[in-house]
């Protein structure tokens, strides 16, 4: 079955956020790198892919010039680099025709954040009939705060209870996904 390597939201924008230094994997640009090299080393196509909030004035608005993957990570002569505006990355791009075009039976699923956009592109990539490996250690996130906690500093919010901690954040999200939508992989494994 070939596959295809997905790189969710490894962009700049995240470094703009209070949080970011509360990020649960700060090797993050080695680690997708370590992946991409395995994918390309095999020959399989990588896709990149940004999260875009066009015109409103936070670091996802291309305007601001944080709408670019993070320093140290390029993406080789053919890969596609998509823009997207939904949580996961079919909905708003032509990744699915890409995929599809390609011949793809299965994908890697890897970047940020590892509940949020990794999770459901990983949800409706197994929805739309795609073998999926997630590949949580190549993947980041941060502690959640509860929903009620309000806008607090990142002290505030580390030191709240509530919070859940950026552990617990990725245990829920393979619980979630292994065995209905995905199957939780190391980096190693993925590139095998």
């Amino acid at each position: 079955m070939k596959r295809a390597h997905i790189v969710i939201d490894v962009q700049e924008s995240f470094r703009r956020s209070p949080l970011w230094e509360a990020v649960s994997e700060p090797r993050i640009v080695q680690k997708v790198t370590e992946l991409v090299e395995g994918a390309r080393a095999k020959g399989e196509p990588v896709v990149w892919v940004l999260h875009s909030a066009e015109g409103s004035g936070t670091p996802f608005d291309p305007a601001l010039g944080f709408v670019r993957l993070m320093d140290g990570l390029e993406p080789a002569e053919g890969e596609p680099v998509l823009l997207k505006s939904a949580h996961n990355a079919f909905t708003t791009t032509r990744l699915q025709q890409l995929l599809t075009s390609w011949g793809i039976g299965e994908v890697t699923v890897s970047g940020i954040r590892t509940e949020q956009c990794c999770e459901a592109t990983a949800r409706m990539a197994s929805d739309l009939g795609f073998e999926v490996l997630f590949v949580t250690e190549a993947t980041a996130t941060h502690p959640l705060a509860h929903p009620d906690a309000g806008d607090r500093s990142v002290a505030e919010q580390l030191a709240d209870p509530r919070t859940l901690p950026a552990e617990e954040v990725i245990r829920r999200t393979e619980y979630a996904l292994a065995g209905r939508f995905a199957r939780i992989v190391t980096i190693k494994e993925a590139v095998a």
